[in-house]
């Protein structure tokens, strides 16, 4: 399985706390792009889809959200539910994304721009690309 959770070096005293996330130091590739996703449904799912190069950390900066990660022959569940923990995502996974908390707030960093023909947003497809890697 091409993920990982990253723990997050916590800057802070009593004025809060700080994260420093850096292209090729804590994060492990050039950040090209940066995005979030808010104003989540608790009953909706989001994601479905993979990349075939992309590589990406998410982060919920608030709230909570379960993801549901496939290489192809195995699934596995992760909770991200803290903003110091960074979820790593690797290039041809499957992700869904759900069970949201209200308000759940995430960030995600990308190794690319964004390019639809990046995506590979049809299970199937995506099963038949890994068979053909």
């Amino acid at each position: 399985m091409n993920y990982k959770l990253i723990n997050m070096k916590v800057f802070g005293d009593e004025r809060g706390k700080l994260i420093s996330l850096e292209g090729n130091k804590n994060i492990p590739f050039d950040i090209k792009r940066v995005y979030y996703i808010y104003d989540t449904i608790p009953d909706f799912e989001r994601g479905k889809h993979a990349h075939k190069n992309l590589e990406q950390i998410i982060v919920a900066m608030d709230g909570s959200c379960q993801f549901v990660l496939d290489d192809g022959e195995k699934r596995e569940e992760v909770w991200l539910n803290r903003p110091d923990i960074g979820l790593y995502i690797g290039k041809n996974m499957w992700r869904e994304m759900r069970h949201f908390s209200y308000g759940c707030k995430l960030m995600v960093l990308a190794s690319e721009h964004y390019n639809e023909k990046e995506y590979i947003r049809d299970y199937q497809k995506f099963l038949g690309s890994i068979k053909n890697d």
